[in-house]
């Protein structure tokens, strides 16, 4: 079984729960934590580990988060993967919050972004990618633009999808 197919049998079989309230919008959500959580016995399942990962990148004026999480086939020789990426912005000045919050919580964003991705976990209904008020956060759109100019939101940067159909069509010629 390659990474493709163990990626695509997690994918089915993972369910991650909201297990979190937010008692002032009302609404239950997932977080990094929760996902990581719903993972693991299928890590193990499928003898694949996972490895996530930040890196700090200017994109434009502005510093992101860039979080990076990567699956690997244990049983493969020569160490086969899939990755995705999840970035999140971090506000200038968030009230309430010191710096090293601030930074924490848009890792956390990033890295539920990236693991969304790479698990096809669907956050649309999610308050927190509808919810009109502004939690701190923004993620670059990167919809074909260069990546030092980005011009919108978007709620999920994933390459894992971008990555699996360049194999496809190499497949087919």
């Amino acid at each position: 079984m390659n990474i493709y197919t163990k990626l695509q049998k997690i994918q089915q079989e993972l369910k991650v729960h909201k297990g979190n309230y937010n008692s002032f919008g009302r609404y239950k959500y997932r977080n990094c934590e929760d996902i990581l959580e719903a993972v693991k016995p299928l890590l193990d399942k499928y003898n694949t580990t996972l490895i996530v990962t930040d890196d700090l990148v200017l994109i434009g004026e502005r510093y992101y988060i860039k979080s990076e999480v990567v699956l690997i086939d244990c049983d493969s020789e020569n160490g086969q993967n899939v990755s995705s990426h999840g970035f999140a912005r971090e506000e200038l000045n968030k009230k309430g919050m010191d710096s090293s919050q601030v930074t924490g919580a848009s890792s956390s964003y990033a890295r539920k972004y990236a693991l969304n991705g790479l698990f096809c976990i669907d956050d649309t209904k999610d308050s927190d990618t509808t919810n009109n008020g502004n939690d701190g956060i923004d993620i670059p759109f990167t919809g074909g633009e260069d990546e030092t100019t980005p011009t919108g939101t978007f709620t999920a940067f994933n390459e894992a999808e971008a990555e699996q159909q360049t194999t496809r069509r190499r497949k087919r010629k």
